[in-house]
């Protein structure tokens, strides 16, 4: 037994300390492609504050780097293990609690389900927005760690808005308190802020108190057909211009229509070469579903389809659901997260349609619209080498188009392993060199998450 192991068992159960190669491959990277993983040294499951100030003291004490993980759905090679390492899952700390409907907040440990803390939430007649794609596995604390996002952002924003407050295991195993659980506060610095989004390289989130919304009503939605993907990314300036605020607004390209058209079954038109869902869950949504509907006829939709009833409404937004595993059947898939202003959407998903003739490669666009955050999938057979390279190729030259275009490498997947060359692209010297200090303020010896980033 390594003295790793030693000073770990002294303060975690035996059933929490895993070493068994075949256990701990299991959890070495999360669903990111292109990324690479170490072999680590251990896998701890602890389940109380103390557990994970005792983890982060022995490995300050060695000096043998953590990286803590959730549920491992991430998309940046963040989770990743280096060599060596401990592996610090946080699934085992899944309470919810309090939820409180006064304040309208909620506190839980890190690895609480969202869609668990969402169904708990509206029990009790509120919500919790935030809702990625993976919100039936995901954790807060993965959520919280990548600054996640959702469907519904174009309307309640993403997880950074719902973060009051955190209970933060520093590099040494002092615990830090940050934020607050009143409605307003501006007490020093934010600090709870700068730990979502962090990714892990700065403290372990192992408390949360998160704002939460009244429950809204229903969603009624619409599906609108079009011929050209520049007329619906028109139609989709067109509604925000018009001061209209969908509760959803996702675009899905040709590429992915016809890959959704064929696993479920939709009978779409071959035609469509993009399919624009918007929804809406405020007091009149028929009637701002009318306007939009108008609206897209004026920049050129082929067809509108209004829901009559949230039944209907569930049976367009399947389509979007579809659109990830319809992409699947092709071959492997890489999911990248570039988001640029709305009013460069078009450009963006005529440059991704150039990029793919280029390379010669199947590249599909879903998108959350209403915010501009895209997500272009490169489908390539990852058995033949140079179909794989050309996919890295295509991948690296999406995120260079996303940047001239005046946007961002990462909308809500967070930058990881994956993109930490392009952060640096992104946010030049004299910010990259800030950002490192901070780093080396919360993290002196650099055993949290190394590697990721930058």
């Amino acid at each position: 037994m390594s003295e790793l192991t030693t000073r770990l068992l002294a303060g975690l159960p035996e059933s929490a300390v895993v070493v068994d190669p075949a256990v701990t491959a299991a959890y070495r990277q999360d669903m990111a492609g292109f990324c690479t993983s170490g072999e680590p040294a251990v896998l701890v499951f602890p389940s109380t504050v103390e557990q994970v100030q005792h983890v982060l003291r022995t490995a300050s004490g060695l000096r043998v780097p953590v990286v803590p993980q959730g549920a491992r759905t991430g998309l940046s090679g963040a989770a990743n293990a280096v060599a060596g390492c401990i592996l610090l899952s946080l699934v085992k700390m899944d309470r919810i609690l309090e939820l409180d409907p006064v304040n309208r907040l909620a506190v839980v440990e890190p690895g609480v389900v969202n869609a668990v803390l969402s169904r708990a939430a509206e029990e009790v007649g509120l919500s919790y927005p935030p809702d990625p794609s993976s919100w039936e596995s995901c954790t807060i604390g993965g959520n919280i760690g990548t600054g996640a996002g959702g469907l519904c952002c174009v309307k309640y924003g993403v997880t950074s808005e719902y973060v009051l407050g955190l209970d933060v295991v520093l590099a040494d195993g002092r615990l830090l308190r940050t934020g607050r659980r009143t409605a307003k506060g501006v007490a020093g610095y934010d600090l709870t802020r700068l730990f979502v989004g962090s990714e892990g390289t700065l403290g372990v989130v192992v408390g949360a108190v998160l704002a939460l919304r009244p429950k809204p009503a229903p969603q009624l939605a619409l599906a609108a057909e079009f011929a050209d993907p520049a007329a619906a990314c028109a139609a989709v300036n067109a509604v925000v211009e018009a001061g209209l605020t969908p509760s959803l607004m996702e675009l899905m390209d040709g590429v992915v229509v016809r890959a959704v058209n064929k696993l479920g079954r939709m009978g779409l038109p071959e035609s469509t070469r993009a399919l624009l869902l918007v929804a809406f869950d405020g007091a009149e949504p028929q009637r701002e579903l009318a306007a939009v509907a108008e609206l897209c006829r004026g920049a050129g939709a082929t067809e509108v389809v209004p829901a009559a009833d949230r039944a209907e409404s569930e049976l367009l937004l399947a389509a979007r659901r579809l659109a990830l595993p319809a992409l699947d059947t092709l071959g492997t898939t890489m999911v990248d997260d570039v988001a640029v202003p709305r009013s460069r959407l078009a450009d963006m998903l005529a440059g991704v349609a150039g990029i793919a003739e280029r390379c010669g490669l199947t590249i599909g666009v879903v998108s959350h619209a209403g915010d501009g955050n895209t997500h272009p999938v490169v489908v390539f057979d990852a058995d033949d080498a140079d179909q794989t390279a050309r996919a890295r190729e295509s991948f690296d030259e999406i995120m260079a188009l996303g940047l001239e275009l005046g946007g961002t490498i990462t909308g809500e997947h967070g930058v990881g392993l994956l993109k930490k060359e392009w952060l640096a692209r992104e946010l030049g010297p004299v910010g990259l060199d800030l950002q490192r200090q901070l780093k080396g303020v919360f993290d002196p010896l650099g055993i949290l998450n190394p590697g990721k980033l930058f």
